[in-house]
């Protein structure tokens, strides 16, 4: 008894001890785990990861974000009993009644580990898997297992049965679905492996093989990471199946009859087919749309910064951007499925472009549609293929825009400005730009040639530069220029390029987008009203709210009679015959039945191939080239910009004619048509309409020309050694020429003199003579300086060797002209029938002209021919030889032919 006594109290101190050291060991464990409220432990369970969803316009499903995961969680309600069943029975039979732990569980698990056994069940019940998924990682450590339990039975207490099965369902993980997304959720589950959306539609087989999953979900996956069929993953799975439906028989959930029916149930023509994601199918729309959406999320965090602010922003737009894909966003956005994947298949067919160069690669293309009235995407084109270049050719490459930038920066601000209209007269003369490296730059036009005096419509008809770059330059400005093109989108100017001399050419710092350009464009066609680019239409949160919903802010830029002289300029680039675009009245199948309007472009060496061209609903923009700049096929991939447009237009007419309600651009009020000079652009003077120098076109009223043209004149001039002169007050009249003369703001003479000490300082003057600087227009100028030729104080030689050639009713005189500077003209004298020999007024030889005249003369009479030299003060020269039509001899000066003849130095007509 004594002994016995002794050892019960060892016994009870052992025991004690024992119980200390267990707690403080379990206290050690978890001295790092908080004591959580309920509110802490909800918050934590409700933080679901959610798949979040892409939509076209029509909200059909473009795909889900790009997070590596599926999850879209769902109330308990709605998630049939066998599915919780088949869970409970594999994973935790006790569920609802032990306490969030189950010790019997737990020791089996424990004796498993320590025998090694081969087949180990776990003893986590779902509450501490639950508590594991939420609050712990997954390391299997003793320090994780007793904050593992502490946690479970702490949530025991805070929650109910129902909340904790409903939070383990869905977030549980369930390997790898046909879409090759990780699945988390029963509902992501259902669909990414049997395509079954609503659940109620599982069956017991299909809802025991899921249930299976959770022990192991990389190892019972049926799909891998690409989607495709695993087999090898699901015999695995097809295995756990079969315990799952044995537990469920044993735990009576499922009768005998059900039970072998599921066994019997095929399983493998069940399972979801392999899919591609998203980011497969689309996988340039997607990212777009992240990009855009996380800025959107940034923007409403937000609302107070600048979007200079935003874009410095970068940690805040990787949380953003996190947020997005977890969170269950639903994005819809404005792009048309039928027209986005039409303008894929067009520019993914290799037949459309010139096959890869070596050295260059392939070709590349960007593409942009907009809704004009309301600036909506309807539809891309990034690239030719993901696979081929990730980049997107159509938002984030910046090239130089070429022409394209022209109505932009020089001829849409110069119309809203009053300073010019589509008939205005520009000079496409040489301009003599500072240039910072060669000292002078001189600007040349595509074909090489300066044109002179033409119509603005002309000018930007055919493309040409001088004029762009001198309305740019001396009309509007550069920064006018740039704050209009800013207005209608052109975001990625740079401090340097205010200083870009040719930048409506296409001489910026880095370029522009095809967005940007098209932004530009649709505001023309949207009657001078800027509507900026939106891809994104609404953004709903998880719980079905609207977050964002695009609203539209219309800025008024230019009027809308100034937008409409516009687009009826950039509608004869098409539709005349020496307009640069005239080429698509073949390539367009629909030309004529819609109008389209719009403008080329291209960069030096032919690097790039733009065309903007828009109807007055659709605004198309389209950029063709090499990713490293390199030089364009001529005739095929010069061409690439509008033949793409045209196949992309046609095809979205054809699929989508309710986009193209209308078919003509409206004029609007107060646009009038006229006709002025075409010299000068102002009201036509009589000689205007006399030598029909007059053009009629369109003109917004308020800027109607009321002065009357001066640059056209009639005057006498002489012409000497190629130029043209005033006369010398002593030059007869009959030895002056009557020509049409133009008076130019600067006359060629002295720009061909600028032009001269210009090319001096420039490498070899670039190969070029100054003539190639002179307009081809053939108008020529006022002259300012008088005839240099003076006096010699002689008579002039008379001219030689006259010939007479006669004809039926006229006759042919043809002499040698005297080598004398001095001498501006010759005179002919007839004599009828040997009479006396009188002036032949009218018939003079210029001096420079050919060497022969011609007199239409009866044949019944006989007629007698000689020639004088005319100098620049009027002295005549002794009679040449004389001729006569019957070959009479003329050794002797007939009556009329003599010395006071020959001396006559009179003004004939002054």
């Amino acid at each position: 008894m004594k002994y016995a006594k002794w050892l019960f109290v060892l016994g009870v101190i052992l025991g004690i001890l024992t119980l200390g050291c267990a707690v403080g060991y379990g206290t050690a464990l978890v001295k790092d785990e908080p004591i959580r409220t309920r509110t802490d432990i909800m918050s934590k369970i409700k933080e679901n990861i959610s798949t979040g969803f892409v939509y076209f316009r029509d909200q059909s499903l473009v795909g889900q974000l790009l997070s590596g995961e599926d999850s879209r969680p769902i109330p308990l309600s709605e998630i049939p009993s066998d599915v919780k069943n088949a869970t409970i029975a594999v994973e935790d039979a006790g569920f609802y009644s032990n306490f969030g732990i189950d010790i019997n569980g737990f020791l089996r698990a424990a004796t498993e580990k320590l025998l090694h056994e081969p087949v180990q069940t776990g003893g986590s019940t779902i509450t501490q898997q639950l508590a594991r998924r939420v609050f712990l990682n997954l390391d299997r450590t003793y320090s994780r297992k007793g904050k593992e339990i502490l946690l479970a039975l702490r949530m025991q207490r805070m929650m109910s049965k129902d909340e904790i099965l409903e939070a383990y369902l869905n977030k549980i993980p369930y390997g790898i679905g046909s879409a090759g997304y990780y699945l988390y959720g029963i509902e992501a589950a259902s669909k990414g492996i049997f395509n079954i959306s609503d659940l109620s539609k599982l069956n017991i087989a299909q809802a025991a093989y899921l249930a299976g999953i959770p022990q192991q979900p990389n190892v019972y996956s049926a799909f891998a990471g690409d989607g495709k069929f695993d087999p090898q993953g699901f015999h695995a799975a097809l295995g756990r199946q079969r315990l799952v439906l044995r537990r469920m028989l044993e735990t009576k959930v499922i009768t005998q009859q059900q039970y072998q029916e599921a066994l019997s149930f095929d399983l493998p023509s069940s399972l979801a087919a392999t899919k591609p994601k998203a980011n497969d199918t689309y996988p340039y729309l997607m990212m777009e749309v992240e990009k855009r959406a996380s800025n959107i999320l940034l923007q409403l965090q937000n609302p107070q910064s600048s979007p200079e602010e935003l874009k410095k922003n970068v940690d805040g737009l990787k949380g953003e951007q996190e947020l997005l894909l977890h969170n269950g966003y639903k994005i819809y956005t404005t792009v048309d499925k039928t027209i986005y994947d039409d303008m894929h298949e067009i520019a993914e067919n290799p037949k459309n472009f010139t096959p890869d160069i070596k050295g260059k690669g392939g070709e590349q293309i960007g593409g942009v549609m907009q809704d004009s009235k309301t600036g909506a995407i309807l539809g891309m084109i990034e690239g030719r293929g993901y696979s081929i270049s990730k980049y997107n050719h159509a938002t984030q490459m910046l090239r130089q825009p070429g022409s394209t930038m022209k109505p932009i920066a020089a001829y849409l601000p110069a119309i809203e400005k009053g300073l010019i209209q589509p008939a205005s007269i520009i000079d496409d003369e040489p301009i003599i730009l500072k240039d910072g490296q060669k000292g002078f730059h001189i600007p040349l036009n595509w074909d090489d040639k300066f044109h002179g005096l033409i119509t603005a419509r002309t000018a930007l008809n055919k493309s040409y530069n001088i004029p762009a770059i001198d309305i740019f330059l001396n009309k509007v400005g550069i920064e006018t220029a740039w704050g209009y093109a800013k207005k209608m989108g052109i975001t990625s100017l740079t401090k340097s390029d205010n200083y870009a001399q040719t930048g409506v050419i296409g001489g910026l710092e880095y370029g522009v987008s095809v967005e940007e350009m098209t932004n530009a464009y649709q505001t023309m066609a949207n009657k001078g009203v800027f509507n900026d680019a939106y891809l994104i239409d609404k953004i709903e949160d998880g719980n079905g709210s609207v977050i964002y919903q695009h609203q539209s802010r219309p800025v008024p830029v230019v009027t809308e009679q100034s937008a409409y002289l516009m687009t009826d300029m950039l509608r004869t680039v098409i539709s005349d015959p020496g307009g640069t675009a005239a080429d698509l009245q073949n390539k367009f199948k629909h030309y004529g039945k819609i109008s389209i309007v719009g403008k080329t472009g291209s960069t030096q060496n032919d690097n790039d191939a733009w065309f903007e061209g828009y109807t007055p609903d659709i605004t198309f923009g389209v950029w063709a080239g090499y990713d490293q700049p390199s030089p364009l096929t001529k005739g095929k991939g010069t061409l690439r910009a509008k033949q793409i447009w045209a196949s992309v237009m046609d095809n979205v007419i054809e699929k989508k004619p309710e986009l193209f309600p209308t078919k003509e651009f409206t004029r609007p009020d107060d646009i009038v048509k006229m006709t002025v000079s075409d010299v000068s652009g102002l009201l036509p003077s009589a000689l205007n309409i006399q030598t029909q120098h007059t053009v009629t076109d369109l003109f917004n009223k308020k800027y109607i020309p009321t002065k009357e043209d001066d640059v056209l004149q009639q005057m006498n001039v002489i012409d000497y050694q190629g130029a043209i002169y005033l006369p010398n007050p002593h030059t007869p009249m009959d030895m002056m020429e009557e020509k049409q003369v133009v008076r130019r703001q600067k006359p060629v003479s002295v720009i061909l003199q600028e032009l001269q000490t210009a090319m001096q300082k420039l490498p070899a003057a670039n190969g070029r003579s100054i003539s190639d600087y002179k307009p081809t227009d053939g108008l020529t100028d006022v002259p300012t300086e008088v005839d240099p030729r003076i006096d010699d104080g002689m008579n002039p030689s008379p001219p030689s060797g006259l010939v007479l050639q006669r004809k039926d009713n006229s006759v042919d005189l043809i002499f040698q002209s005297i080598p004398n500077p001095n001498v501006v003209g010759y005179r002919v004298y007839r004599s009828v029938n040997h009479g006396k020999f009188e002036m032949l007024r009218g018939k003079v030889v210029l001096n420079g002209q050919e060497n022969k005249l011609d007199d239409q003369i009866p044949i019944t009479d006989v007629f007698g021919y000689y020639l004088t030299a005319v100098d620049v003060v009027g002295k005549e020269s002794q009679p040449s030889n004389i001729v006569f039509t019957d070959r009479s001899p003329s050794d002797s000066p007939p009556a009329g032919v003599g010395a006071s003849n020959s001396d006559k130095t009179t003004n004939i007509g002054q």
